[in-house]
């Protein structure tokens, strides 16, 4: 059954297609859904009304993204597919900030993760990090002297929160932060779990130099817990996805800006 533009599938069924297809990939542009499903594009802008209606998605220009409150219950390996090629490329430009010797704070974020096999090939490293996926990853890695940041277990988030990770993170200090945000929003970062801004804020105050590491999707779209405003951070690493005008937004903050090469 195909609705009345045309479409391969049924309105209801290409709804929910679009649905997990952007909280998989965290952003969809119009033109795309369109042209994949074979409708138009006033046709995707109706479905994409319906899913912001139902509290599934946020529209930004010329697409949609994800609403931060749907990402909650969002697992690791779901995060992780999400925008994959580009947290690649961030994590590549953002590894010229890595060099041998430092003390390095690695928040729980998937873009943050992809970083992992730059921290090997710089080793030898001092890494702390409450994300139990980096522990898995750098824990055989004898040249990494690996700091565990223990706190209460969040089964989904796959990490430890809470007053005694904070404690722990205010016993160190690393040269360098790498971390990421749910959301950009008139000049300000934001996240959707208080819980992990709270660690994320500590990690701030105990680092001399903070790296933003964040794809174009998060760019407009709001997010209910204020992390800093980008002033507050060193260097913003993003992708060639962020637009032009975001990235003029951007230059008006006194913060470095490295779009990432594709790869």
């Amino acid at each position: 059954m195909t609705d009345g533009d045309n479409g391969r599938v049924a309105p209801l069924e290409r709804r929910e297609q679009i649905r997990r297809q952007i909280l998989a990939d965290g952003f969809a542009r119009v033109d795309d859904m369109a042209r994949t499903y074979g409708v138009s594009v006033m046709t995707v802008h109706r479905d994409l009304d319906a899913l912001v209606t139902e509290g599934w998605l946020i529209k930004l220009r010329g697409g949609a993204t994800a609403n931060p409150s749907a990402l909650l219950t969002a697992s690791v390996p779901d995060r992780t597919k999400a925008m994959r090629r580009e947290k690649a490329a961030i994590a590549a430009a953002a590894a010229a900030e890595i060099h041998q010797g430092q003390t390095i704070f690695l928040d729980d974020s998937t873009t943050a993760m992809a970083l992992a096999p730059h921290l090997i090939e710089r080793a030898p490293l001092t890494v702390a990090t409450n994300f139990l996926p980096v522990v898995a990853r750098l824990g055989e890695v004898s040249s990494v002297d690996l700091i565990v940041l223990g706190g209460k277990y969040q089964r989904i988030q796959d990490g430890c929160y809470g007053v005694q990770t904070i404690d722990a993170i205010r016993e160190l200090h690393a040269d360098v932060l790498f971390m990421s945000t749910t959301a950009v929003l008139d000049g300000a970062c934001y996240h959707r779990s208080e819980a992990t801004l709270m660690v994320r804020r500590s990690m701030i105050e105990h680092a001399a130099r903070t790296v933003l590491m964040i794809d174009h999707a998060k760019f407009g779209r709001p997010a209910p817990h204020l992390l800093g405003r980008l002033d507050d951070f060193d260097l913003l690493v993003t992708d060639a996805g962020l637009d032009d005008d975001d990235q003029a937004d951007v230059r008006q903050h006194d913060i470095e800006l490295v779009v990432a090469d594709p790869v």
